[in-house]
């Protein structure tokens, strides 16, 4: 068995096409794990991260793949995500149970949209990273450029590794500045890894870059300190070290380059993965919801995290980080959600659509269990007290399209595909639309569910009517607001009687609801019954009968019947208390808007940031490089349906564009 300490958890995350899967191709061919390269968009097979239909129809990444490879005497266990902000939620859950990652950047595009989210979501995790500039060989490269975005945009104290031999065409490989050597790639796909002396053009140069890179290190080492202010030569395994504890402790992000593509470069970053990225003992003591220390020991009690969920054929494939203890296949764990006891069946190892048989798992293992019935985000545990890992953090769908069948016989395979959907993909939504009686399918955007409609035809070929989009609008409050509420009915029998006191104020957040019941004015038993009626009454606004948000509920006062009062008489008196009382805090509407960043050559500049302020967007700024301008603005969702056909129109094909949701804002 491989020691935990030689096991490295990481997930590839970036912007659309900076090259992830490409880089993904490249580790699993360096590694012996594949023996031929395929491309994303090369023909052929297709690359091996990108299994699905629908990802080599559409050249993207939409599902992560998981899959594991050996690099010297380290394990490592790799998920490569999508870049697309709508397929967000599997970045999220990735990074919710990695231990490390590697943000990937083009070396001409830089710090993007998606990067800025990719970023928010590993510091959300506290996931250690390493950057690593790709596309070196394209035209308008600048690595140094990118490392100062990453400094200014991502607030990252990134600082770089290595000094490139070249750039765009005239790229050629890499000088490593701890062991001031020159890394060349050679070979027909660059596996022949060659050191040598670097260059007498670039000595002045690589020097410089290494003095920084050691004043950075400084900072996190008293003795390479003494050692420089004594004018002596810092031993490289001193400086390996002083880079891994900076990096593990978030204060630092070591940068590489190269190009994936090229087969340049992608060694030292797997050499990088093995000295600098966390194993799963190295990692923050994981905290539960009931605030429980689990500790990585294989011979602790079970605590693991099913992930993700795939529904297949033979049943559902769930995806499971061991956080501690050991599991077998027969074992008898608990769901702690459910509190059910659930039999292990078999446990296999993933490499993309594969499976390899596993006969044991433990602390630090990612497998996946065939079988067994559980919902994404639930924590399987042996033994007494049963413990809740947090939940991931799931973004909030916000576009709605109507469905309904051509066909009667599409009817029953289109509900197995919505709820399996619903079941495998948190940000995919259900609901019916309590007027025409239609199915509403809510999600990220426009490409996440145009994906799911295309898996419905071709996975249940089942045909389907689609209505326009709409988007998921929300309405807030205004201003403070109180509530004095009796709830009394009496119809012979027993009656129900519930009184409630309080008010509402704007918040920050989504919900909060804050109990200051004193005296037992209220028994405690009907408390949670009053915090449920109270986000029932947030489900439809008084407006429009859109979701209501940024509401805080104080509950301070009321009285009961100590024969009347009921669960169900104070959820309703809490219900309707509410609704009353948003009535009186002047509501208002509230609108998705996106952050859009548009990349379009000079000549048409203009004509796009005219169209962009058609759309009621404010416009944030642009950046002009080598030939082209990134514009990046601010835009209603409402109005950027059909932007991709506008864009190619305006631009005669050559611009592309990014969305993300910034925030909601009143319409």
């Amino acid at each position: 068995m491989i020691p935990r300490t030689r096991i490295r958890n990481i997930g590839i995350s970036a912007h659309i096409d900076s090259g992830k899967t490409t880089l993904s191709e490249r580790i699993l061919f360096y590694t012996g794990r594949i023996h031929a390269i395929e491309e994303v968009r090369g023909g052929g097979k297709g690359a091996t991260m990108d299994f699905m239909p629908e990802e080599k129809l559409h050249g993207i990444t939409i599902t992560s793949a998981a899959t594991t490879c050996q690099w010297h005497d380290t394990q490592i266990n790799l998920i490569d995500t999508p870049g697309h902000v709508d397929f967000t939620i599997e970045v999220e859950r990735a990074l919710r149970v990695l231990d490390g990652a590697v943000m990937v950047l083009c070396a001409v595009a830089g710090v993007q949209s998606q990067s800025i989210t990719v970023d928010r979501q590993m510091k959300r995790y506290r996931v250690p990273r390493l950057a690593f500039i790709n596309k070196m060989d394209r035209t308008g490269a600048d690595p140094f450029r990118v490392v100062q975005g990453i400094r200014d945009r991502l607030q990252l104290n990134a600082v770089l590794l290595q000094y490139p031999i070249g750039s765009e065409d005239q790229f050629q490989g890499v000088i490593d500045l701890v062991e001031m050597t020159a890394d060349y790639f050679e070979g027909e796909n660059g596996e022949n890894h060659v050191k040598k002396s670097i260059p007498k053009s670039l000595r002045d140069e690589a020097q410089q870059a290494r003095e920084k890179l050691l004043d950075t290190l400084s900072l996190f080492s008293e003795p390479m300190t003494e050692m420089l202010l004594a004018g002596e030569e810092i031993p490289k395994e001193l400086i390996w070290e002083t880079i891994r504890q900076a990096t593990l402790s978030l204060e630092f992000t070591p940068v590489l380059l190269g190009s994936a593509f090229k087969n340049k470069g992608v060694q030292n970053l797997l050499d990088a993965v093995a000295l600098y990225l966390p194993s799963p003992v190295d990692r923050e003591v994981v905290k539960t919801a009931e605030l429980v220390s689990v500790y990585p020991n294989p011979d602790a009690s079970l605590v693991a995290l099913a992930f993700k969920l795939t529904v297949e054929s033979f049943g559902q494939l769930t995806y499971t980080r061991i956080y501690s203890g050991t599991l077998k296949p027969g074992d008898t764990v608990y769901n702690s959600r459910t509190e059910q006891r659930v039999q292990i069946g078999r446990l296999v190892r993933m490499h993309a659509n594969k499976r390899e048989e596993v006969k044991v798992a433990v602390a630090g293992d990612i497998v996946a269990l065939l079988g067994v019935d559980c919902a994404s985000g639930d924590t399987f545990c042996s033994g007494e007290p049963l413990v809740s890992l947090e939940k991931m953090f799931v973004p909030e769908p916000v576009i709605t399209l109507a469905i309904t069948p051509k066909k009667q016989e599409d009817s029953d395979r289109l509900s197995k595909a919505l709820n399996r959907f619903q079941r495998e993909d948190p940000t995919f939504r259900l609901s019916i639309d309590p007027e025409s009686g239609s199915t509403l399918i809510s999600g990220m955007g426009e490409l996440h569910l145009e994906i799911y409609l295309e898996r419905i035809q071709r996975e249940y070929n089942a045909e389907v009517y689609v209505g326009n989009p709409a988007v998921a609008y929300r309405e807030t409050i205004r201003q403070q607001a109180t509530f004095d509420y009796r709830f009394k009915k009496q119809s012979g029998g027993p009656g129900q009687y519930a009184h409630i006191t309080g008010w509402i104020e704007p918040t920050d957040q989504p919900f909060v609801f804050e109990n200051r019941v004193a005296g037992g004015a209220i028994p405690k038993e009907y408390i949670p019954a009053c915090e449920k009626g109270f986000r029932e009454a947030m489900q439809s606004g008084q407006l429009e009968g859109y979701p209501v948000t940024g509401v805080k509920v104080v509950l301070d006062g009321g009285s009961y019947h100590p024969i009347d009062s009921s669960e169900l008489a104070f959820r309703s008196a809490s219900h309707q208390a509410i609704e009353g009382a948003i009535a009186n805090a002047k509501p208002y509407i509230l609108e998705p808007i996106m952050l859009v960043e548009v990349e379009t050559p000079n000549e048409f500049m203009g004509r796009v940031q005219g169209d962009l302020s058609s759309r009621r967007g404010l416009l944030l700024g642009s950046e002009t490089m080598q030939g082209y301008t990134v514009i990046r603005a601010e835009v209603a969702l409402a109005r950027m349906f059909g932007y991709s056909t506008e864009l190619r129109s305006l631009t005669s094909g050559m611009a592309t564009f990014s969305m993300e949701f910034a925030c909601y804002r009143q319409s």
